[in-house]
């Protein structure tokens, strides 16, 4: 499933803990497609906790507790690190990560925390969401076969990778837009991973990140631009995205663009994905400004300028989903709209 829809199915789970519906949910992909971070931003939108639980770090003793003698009888000390409603709020998320890759002992621990939401006498707060994550077998990660009783418990779902999901993030969490362009130029290189040949460096949406940050840190060191990239998302890809980005020398006025005066568009389709890419980021940092509208305007009318119309419908379409409705309002919109009509249609 597209992280956009997955996200939307975390929230509705931890909203129906306030009515007793929540289903327990598993989120199982390759490493790093960004499951994790799904969660977490489900727990930022709703402006709650999340307490992250790597179970492949725990003991067994570590989920039940310690326990301790009173007078003739034993009571078990609960583990502080388990959701509770004083000290954590009365609603949030826990989050079981890399489940599978935790010992049986431990994942057998957790039957009674996942299905029952207790342990012993511990009780997991009502309005508390369970969600797990972990990599599959063929992963080449360290992982255990998921025992029947346990996957059982869960709602599973396959996490998938999705460019235009993955835009829209990228542009909402500043991600380089040299590093968007590429991709979208690339869209192959998104995720590439092949467990057959256990690569180190690999892309995936979590390593682009760490490339957007090696840019940030490497740029103006071109002598160790090429390694740290590769150290991101592996030799060949790295090797491609210091070629794209050297390009970017050839690349018009955008500033030019959009104030509205008369600009060419690139013939070389690298230039033109990451034309398009540089303007939706002109698009967002002129959201809240008082030529707004004008700015949106004059990109629209670059847009209609591209020779193959699907690149912009492309750069419109990440405007949309970048700045929202407001697009719609732009007096050219409705004119760009009538000039790719057919495109849509088809």
């Amino acid at each position: 499933m597209r992280p956009a829809h997955l996200l939307t199915v975390l929230g509705i789970e931890f909203q129906s803990t306030l009515d007793g519906h929540h289903t327990p949910v598993m989120l199982w992909g390759p490493p790093g497609i960004g499951k994790s971070q799904m969660v977490a931003q489900v727990a930022e939108e709703q402006n709650i906790d999340m307490i992250d639980i790597r179970l492949s770090q725990m003991e067994p003793s570590d989920l039940r507790g310690i326990p301790f003698r009173i007078e003739d009888r034993v009571e078990w000390a609960v583990p502080s690190m388990l959701p509770d409603s004083k000290r954590h709020g009365v609603q949030g998320i826990l989050f079981l990560d890399e489940i599978t890759s935790a010992p049986p002992s431990v994942s057998a621990a957790a039957y009674q925390l996942i299905l029952d939401r207790r342990l012993g006498d511990y009780q997991v707060p009502d309005g508390w969401a369970i969600f797990a994550a972990g990599n599959r077998q063929g992963d080449r990660g360290v992982t255990y076969s998921m025992p029947a009783p346990l996957a059982n418990r869960f709602s599973h779902y396959e996490v998938d990778t999705h460019l235009d999901d993955w835009v829209a993030w990228a542009f909402k969490n500043d991600i380089d837009e040299r590093i968007i362009a590429f991709v979208r130029f690339r869209p192959e290189l998104l995720f590439d991973f092949d467990p057959a040949h256990n690569p180190v460096a690999f892309p995936s949406p979590r390593s682009w990140e760490y490339s957007h940050r090696a840019l940030k840190k490497f740029m103006d060191t071109p002598d160790l631009l090429l390694g740290s990239l590769q150290a991101c998302v592996g030799q060949a890809a790295g090797i491609e995205l210091k070629a794209f980005i050297d390009n970017l020398d050839n690349m018009p006025d955008l500033e030019a663009i959009v104030r509205g005066e008369k600009t060419s568009v690139p013939k070389e389709i690298d230039l033109q994905y990451a034309v398009a890419t540089a303007l939706v980021g002109h698009a967002i940092r002129a959201k809240n400004t008082d030529d707004a509208q004008e700015k949106f305007g004059h990109i629209l009318n670059y847009a209609q300028k591209m020779p193959q119309r699907e690149m912009g419908v492309m750069l419109v379409s990440d405007m949309h989903r970048a700045i929202g409705q407001d697009l719609f309002s732009v007096p050219q919109f409705s004119q760009w709209a009538n000039s790719i009509a057919d495109v849509m249609i088809y």
